[in-house]
């Protein structure tokens, strides 16, 4: 009988040890929290507290896919460049000609169907379609690399149609 009070009172001792009230959490939330140093995600959010914008670093890859878009997406064993992929490239190269020191890999990717082989291939030639767009909008070749992986990096697990039409891509990456 002791034992069975003395558990439930270390319990709610334990619990009431744990909570914080709302003085508390105002206190942790404000500037002048003593003992505890700022760190790089403090200094983020006051920036965003003040009403600046905070984005990412111009050039980086988080730029790109932030800003511009880093993929393109393609039709079932095609690598033709539909409209909406077209318009991707054109905002890639419009960004890239802001910045002229980057190079960049295109990778080439497929649906899990198929073989490993076919899916390589089928990779590279989307690969090459993405960078002779962008070479046709005037990015230097030099710049541009490709790569394949076939069915290898899936972006999106599952054997249906969404994760298969996900998975036929091509990504472009700052080296």
């Amino acid at each position: 009988m002791y034992v069975r009070i003395f558990t439930i009172f270390a319990a709610v001792l334990v619990l009431a040890a744990c909570s914080t009230t709302d003085e508390d959490a105002a206190g942790m939330a404000g500037a002048d929290r003593e003992g505890i140093s700022s760190g790089p995600l403090d200094e983020i959010y006051q920036g965003q507290a003040a009403g600046l914008e905070q984005g990412p670093a111009p050039g980086t890859q988080a730029d790109l896919v932030g800003n511009v878009g880093d993929r393109v997406f393609f039709a079932t064993d095609s690598y033709d460049l539909g409209s909406e992929a077209r318009l991707t490239l054109e905002s890639q190269a419009a960004w890239l000609a802001q910045h002229q020191s980057l190079t960049i890999t295109v990778e080439g990717h497929a649906d899990e169907r198929g073989t490993r082989e076919y899916n390589l291939a089928l990779g590279e030639r989307r690969a090459n379609a993405v960078r002779n767009y962008l070479t046709a909008l005037g990015v230097n070749a030099g710049r541009v690399n490709v790569v394949s992986y076939g069915k290898e990096r899936p972006a999106v697990p599952g054997a249906n149609d969404t994760a298969w039409s996900q998975n036929r891509r091509g990504v472009t990456k700052i080296n």
